[in-house]
């Protein structure tokens, strides 16, 4: 999992929590809003929990909403094993910054959003393509659902 910031049309910011899943390439989240701090992290990690289960571990960068109190003590008591990559070694994540880079192309750099919503509905639609409709060639040609 990682985070992609864009901004609004008027220049607000705009941040996007993308979680993969770098064995089957689904996009299993893209959690969009102005702010994502760590309890918005667990939040959405919980959600997950509850409709698919949990992996045993989590790759993950050296940020604050990653590495604060909050995401681990809530990975601590679902024996959740956060995985920090080395700092400035974004390769050691590199399925899910391949993800970044054509979410960033095919989705937020093609679109202005005017709000919250907006960017919201965008971007499930984006992530529901790309989940379902769009074969992957490291799938043998197949969609990630």
């Amino acid at each position: 999992m990682d985070f992609v910031s864009d901004g609004f049309v008027d220049g607000r910011r705009l941040r996007c929590l993308n979680i993969v899943d770098d064995f089957t390439k689904e996009c299993l989240a893209i959690e969009v809003d102005t702010s994502l701090p760590g309890w918005r992290v667990a939040s959405v990690l919980e959600r997950l929990a509850e409709s698919r289960g949990l992996p045993s571990s989590v790759t993950v960068d050296n940020g604050p909403e990653f590495a604060g109190k909050t995401l681990d003590t809530w990975a601590y008591q679902h024996q959740l094993q956060l995985k920090f990559i080395a700092p400035g070694k974004p390769q050691q994540n590199a399925y899910v910054e391949s993800f970044n880079g054509k979410f960033r192309d095919e989705c937020l750099n093609e679109h202005w959003f005017l709000s919250l919503r907006h960017a919201r509905q965008v971007i499930e639609a984006w992530r529901h393509e790309y989940n379902e409709e769009r074969p992957h060639s490291t799938l043998r040609n197949l969609t990630p659902k």
